[in-house]
């Protein structure tokens, strides 16, 4: 990762295009991320905030995310001095991770004021404020920092801005003589890192590559010009490199990595790529962390219920032990003696006739016996049929409850709620207090396009996958699931897909289900006709007739390309 401040002088230079645009609508989608929806030069851009501390960054974004129904204080405040405000520069702090938007806005009497937005990128020390520039006075922040916190700055609303302590480190745009010598005598990426501004020591490897074997100041300093001059110009390859799980990018290439790699049009689209996901699966771990918890706990007392239901079973799968020893002693009573404590008799149905030794009631006679032994035989076979259908629930309930958590481990923060819902119709989860009703909502699957036009719709839940099944599809659509797996349905919009859509889409259904990270992931398909829901059924349960089985492996980048 190298967001740094090579990166940050890139960014700047791709934010120039939203420059004079105006900010339409505000959100916060959580506790570290805000949302911008700006409209400049006759397009749309969503300009996003992170302070997340592994993934803080500031980025046109070409992802959606979901809003709260109530906005944070902070989002608030933000939409006071900011909303119909035009943006009237983007520029950098020197070379720091310091992005400032300046916007021109309007008071509440209608006069022209001036704000600014602060993006610090540090880790988890990022911040995202909002300045008032004529007091140098923070209006507020993402996060509060009191002086008991840092005795450097605080910020809190009122107190003034102070930026970052600087490093005292060489500026990489100013051609100094010390920076020349550091270029010119140095061959390891940490001495750049140490002495100059803004490298990162991903950048600082690249600088030292490219510079290999040239002995000459002059191409040296060409070299070096030429590398910073592509960061000013908002970089040239924006490239990712992964290696070994491990996930590299910057806005140029990187020459000096060996890896898989992967050029996108524009920075945003870059962070999209390396961050979305991730930082998606964090809001979900925000908003359903609760949830995974008490679906986990679930899951263990089921498991603990399955085990003694199997130690029962054991127990009572000796009926036909009784039976033997009810009618051993029928046939013998008229042999054996009342007060004896056990016998010793020829089981008839041996082949060998070895003998078995029952014990006894040394208070009741031999057919009292016989009849205490049918008795035990009658209730064992009752409880079997009970633990049975106990078996047989308990199991059913186990893989409900992991298709549940496979769709947390997948699902978007809309997702979640989706499930919360079904949990609460279930009576499983108890309904939340609401002051306001709210009006039904269609579930929302996912939508794809295969590589010849084929739309492919994707359940991310089990409302989604009862709702793409049996409303949204046509009896004559084809129909997919991972065989045996749980996972998502996934349907074909058509009677008769080609097998490059039927091949995606099966790649669909492996990388929505539980076998996401397999190789070789068997997925039936059918017609949708030939789905049907039990009656009685939980919600996603279905059974099919008339499937054909292929094996795909899960392809990200394939299913990145076919996202509608």
């Amino acid at each position: 990762m190298a967001f740094d401040g090579l990166f940050t002088i890139s960014m700047k230079t791709e934010l120039q295009q939203i420059v004079t645009g105006r900010i339409s609508k505000i959100h916060q989608p959580n506790a570290q991320e805000i949302l911008m929806q700006i409209r400049a030069q006759g397009k749309n851009f969503k300009l996003l905030f992170s302070v997340h501390p592994s993934y803080s960054r500031i980025q046109l974004t070409h992802e959606s995310i979901d809003n709260p129904a109530t906005p944070p204080l902070f989002c608030m405040v933000l939409r006071k001095h900011l909303e119909g405000g035009i943006i009237t520069a983007v520029r950098q702090h020197e070379t720091d991770r310091i992005i400032i938007l300046e916007v021109l806005s309007k008071n509440e009497i209608g006069d022209d004021i001036t704000r600014e937005v602060h993006m610090e990128i540090m880790g988890r020390h990022s911040n995202l404020l909002l300045v008032d520039p004529s007091r140098n006075l923070i209006l507020e922040s993402i996060k509060h920092l009191s002086s008991s916190m840092n005795s450097y700055r605080t910020i809190l609303p009122g107190q003034p801005y102070i930026a970052p302590p600087t490093q005292n480190k060489l500026n990489p745009l100013v051609y100094s003589e010390d920076l020349t010598n550091v270029i010119f005598n140095t061959s390891d990426p940490k001495e750049i890192v140490e002495k100059i501004s803004g490298f990162s020591p991903l950048h600082a490897k690249e600088l030292i590559y490219r510079m290999n074997e040239i002995t000459n100041t002059t191409e040296k300093l060409d070299v070096y010009k030429s590398y910073i001059s592509e960061f000013m110009q908002g970089g040239t390859s924006k490239q990712i490199v992964e290696i070994n799980g491990k996930t590299y990018y910057s806005p140029n290439a990187l020459n000096h990595l060996d890896g898989t790699k992967f050029d996108e049009q524009n920075l945003g689209s870059l962070l999209d790529r390396v961050y979305f996901a991730k930082a998606e699966r964090d809001r979900v771990k925000q908003q359903a962390g609760d949830l995974e918890r008490w679906l986990q706990n679930e899951l263990n007392k089921l498991k603990l219920k399955m085990k003694k239901l199997k130690k029962d079973f054991e127990q009572a799968e000796k009926l036909d032990t009784f039976q033997l020893y009810g009618e051993l002693l029928m046939a013998n009573a008229y042999a054996i003696d009342k007060g004896l404590s056990e016998v010793e008799l020829v089981n008839y149905y041996d082949e060998n006739e070895k003998t078995v030794v029952i014990p006894l009631n040394d208070r009741k006679t031999a057919t009292q016996n016989a009849q205490s032994y049918y008795n035990r035989y009658t209730k064992a076979k009752t409880a079997l049929l009970k633990i049975e259908q106990q078996l047989e629930i308990t199991q059913d309930d186990i893989a409900y409850f992991e298709l549940l958590q496979q769709q947390v481990m997948q699902a978007s923060p809309t997702d979640i709620e989706e499930i919360r819902e079904e949990l609460m119709e279930q009576g499983l989860l108890k309904m939340r207090a609401s002051k306001k009703k709210k009006k039904p909502v269609k579930p929302t699957p996912e939508k794809y396009i295969a590589s010849d036009g084929t739309e492919i719709s994707v359940g991310k839940n089990n409302k989604q996958n009862d709702y793409v099944t049996f409303k949204l599809a046509k009896k004559t659509d084809t129909w997919l699931h991972t065989k045996d797996i749980p996972g998502s349905h996934v349907v074909i919009h058509s009677d008769n897909p080609s097998e490059t859509a039927l091949s995606e889409a099966a790649n669909l259904a492996a990388y929505f289900s539980k076998a996401r990270e397999s190789s070789s992931v068997p997925v039936d398909y059918t017609v949708v006709k030939q789905v049907k829901k039990p009656n009685g059924s939980k919600p996603g349960f279905v059974i099919y007739f008339e499937q054909t089985t292929l094996f795909v492996t899960p392809d990200e980048e394939k299913i990145r390309h076919m996202k509608k």
